[in-house]
C-alpha cells in the first residue's frame, strides 16, 4: 500500500480514538451531575450527519468533517450556539443550573482525559515493547558534529559521557535535551582518549533554532543501504539494499551524515550518486581512473521527495541496548516519560511566536507526517499517546471556544462570584470560533505551500 494511505488511515483511527475519548471525559462526569447530553458526535455534522442514533437523551453520532467532535450538552454556550435553548428559564438538568465547581469538572474532563490515555499509553508501550538506549560505550565512532558547534569545542568522533555532571543514558537523546532543557555543561570523550567538559550557552536552543541546526549531533555510520521503502525516490531511481554510497555530487563521501547534509542542503533538487554494488566498504576515489558506469560501480539521479527524505534506511553500526519492564516500573518509567512529552512540548511552544516559528505550524498534513511510512503498532501507539498531550495542551489554552476558555471564565467566576452574562459569552464563543478557525487555514495552509514550493 502507498506510504501516504497507510499514514492516512493511522491518522483517523488516532484521531477517532483520541476524539471519542476526549469527549466522553466532558459526558461522563455530566451524566454523574445529571446534566442532560443532547448529542455525542465523533467530527462535525455541519448539514448533515454520515449516520445518528437516539438513545435515550442523547444522539450518537458521526459527521462528515473530520475536524474534531463535540458533545451538546443542555443549558450551555458552545459550538452551537443554541440561542433559542438560553433564552429559555433555566431547568435543573442544564449545564447553567449547576454549581460552579460540577461545571469546572465537566469542562476539565476531555483534557483530564488526554492526558491520563497519554500517560498511560506510554505506560503499556513500555511494558509490552520494552524500550531502547545507546551508551556511550554503544558508539564506537561518535557523533558528526554540525560546524557550528564545533566553535564549542566539540569534535567530529565525539561521545557523551556526562550532561550537568549526571551521567548520560541515552546519547541519541542529546539534540532534544540541549533544545528543550536546560543543559549547561556536557562532557564527551574525544577520540583521542581525553576527556573534556564543555560549556553550553545558556541561550543554546535558541541559537539551534534561528541557526537551522537541530541535530547538531548524528551518529556517524557509513552509507551502506539496508532497506528501500516501496514507491519511495530511492526504489524509482534503482536503489537497492546493499548497496554502499561512495559519492554524492563528485564529492566523495565516506559516511552517512555526509549524504544527510547534501541533501539538506538542496532539498527536492536532483542528487548524482555513485554506488558501488555487492562490494564491502572502502575508501573509493570520486574520479578514479576508468568508468564509473562499469564494474562494480554504477550513477544513479535521485530526487528527494517533499519532505527531503529518500526512502532508505541503512545498516545499523550504532547498535542500541534493549530494556524490558515490570508493569510497577513500566509505570514509573511512563509516567516520567509522559512528563518530559509535556514538558517538551510546552518548552518547544514559544518558538511559534517568532516569524520563523510561525512557518513552520502545521496542520493534519504534519500531524499525518508523525506516523511511520509502513505499519507498526509501537510507534502507532507512541505517536497517538505524543498527539493526545499535544490535543490536552492546546484544548486547555484560554481560548473562547475552547475547554480552556469556558475554564477561564469558570474560575473567573468562582473567584469573583459574578457570573459573565450570557451575550458576552455568545460574542466570546464566537470570537474563539474564528479565531480556531484561522488557525486551522493557516496550519493547513503552511502544510499545502510546503508541498507546493519546499
Amino acid at each position: 500500500m502507498d506510504p501516504f494511505f497507510i499514514k492516512a488511515i493511522q491518522l483517523f483511527l488516532s484521531l477517532s480514538i483520541l476524539i471519542v475519548l476526549h469527549e466522553l471525559g466532558h459526558f461522563i462526569p455530566a451524566k454523574i451531575f445529571k446534566i442532560k447530553v443532547e448529542k455525542f458526535f465523533l467530527f462535525f455534522d455541519v448539514k448533515f450527519a454520515l449516520f445518528k442514533k437516539k438513545i435515550g437523551d442523547t444522539v450518537y453520532g458521526m459527521g462528515w468533517l473530520p475536524l474534531g467532535g463535540y458533545v451538546k450538552i443542555a443549558g450551555m454556550i458552545d459550538e452551537s450556539m443554541d440561542k433559542e435553548q438560553m433564552a429559555q428559564p433555566p431547568q435543573p438538568w442544564e449545564f447553567r443550573s449547576k454549581p460552579a465547581w460540577q461545571r469546572l469538572i465537566v469542562m476539565v474532563g476531555g483534557v483530564t482525559v488526554n492526558i491520563v490515555l497519554g500517560f498511560v499509553i506510554y505506560m503499556m508501550v513500555l511494558f509490552v515493547w520494552g524500550s531502547g538506549y545507546v551508551g556511550a560505550d554503544d558508539m564506537p565512532n561518535g557523533f558528526a558534529v554540525a560546524d557550528t558547534f564545533k566553535e564549542y569545542g566539540f569534535e567530529d568522533g565525539d561521545r557523551i559521557v556526562e550532561v550537568n555532571d549526571k551521567e548520560f543514558r541515552n546519547s541519541l537523546d542529546i539534540n532534544k535535551h540541549l533544545f528543550l532543557r536546560d543543559v549547561e555543561k556536557i562532557t564527551v570523550l574525544h577520540q583521542n582518549g581525553e576527556q573534556e567538559t564543555i560549556s553550553i550557552p545558556e541561550d543554546i536552543g535558541s541559537r539551534m533554532f534561528q541557526q537551522g541546526v537541530m541535530q547538531p549531533f548524528v551518529p556517524i555510520e557509513r552509507p551502506v543501504l539496508d532497506s528501500i521503502i516501496p514507491g519511495s525516490p530511492a526504489e524509482q531511481a534503482g536503489l537497492q539494499p546493499g548497496d554502499v554510497i561512495v559519492s554524492v555530487n563528485d564529492m566523495e563521501i565516506g559516511y552517512w551524515h555526509e549524504l544527510t547534509r547534501e541533501v539538506q542542503k538542496s532539498p527536492e533538487k536532483s542528487l548524482r550518486l555513485v554506488i558501488k554494488r555487492e562490494g564491502q566498504f572502502e575508501s573509493i576515489p570520486v574520479n578514479p581512473e576508468g568508468d564509473l558506469q562499469g564494474g562494480e560501480f554504477q550513477t544513479l539521479d535521485i530526487t528527494p521527495n517533499e519532505e527531503g527524505n529518500l526512502g532508505i534506511s541503512i545498516s545499523r553500526e550504532v547498535t542500541p541496548q534493549f530494556e524490558t519492564y515490570s508493569l510497577s516500573e513500566s509505570i514509573e518509567k511512563g509516567f516520567s516519560y509522559g512528563y518530559w512529552t509535556l514538558h517538551d512540548y510546552v518548552a518547544q511552544f514559544k518558538y511559534v511566536f517568532t516569524k520563523k516559528g510561525a512557518t513552520q505550524v502545521g496542520g493534519f498534513g504534519a500531524i499525518g507526517g508523525l506516523f511511520p511510512d509502513s505499519w507498526n503498532w509501537q510507534a502507532f501507539w507512541l505517536t497517538t499517546a505524543f498527539i493526545s498531550i499535544i490535543l490536552a495542551f492546546m484544548n486547555i489554552l484560554p481560548i473562547p471556544a475552547l475547554d480552556g476558555g469556558h475554564v477561564t471564565f469558570l474560575l473567573y467566576e468562582m473567584v469573583t462570584g459574578r457570573k459573565p452574562n450570557d451575550k458576552f459569552m455568545e460574542y466570546a464563543q464566537m470570537v474563539g470560533f474564528f479565531i480556531l478557525i484561522a488557525l486551522v487555514l493557516f496550519a493547513n495552509g503552511n502544510d499545502l505551500y510546503r508541498w507546493l514550493f519546499d
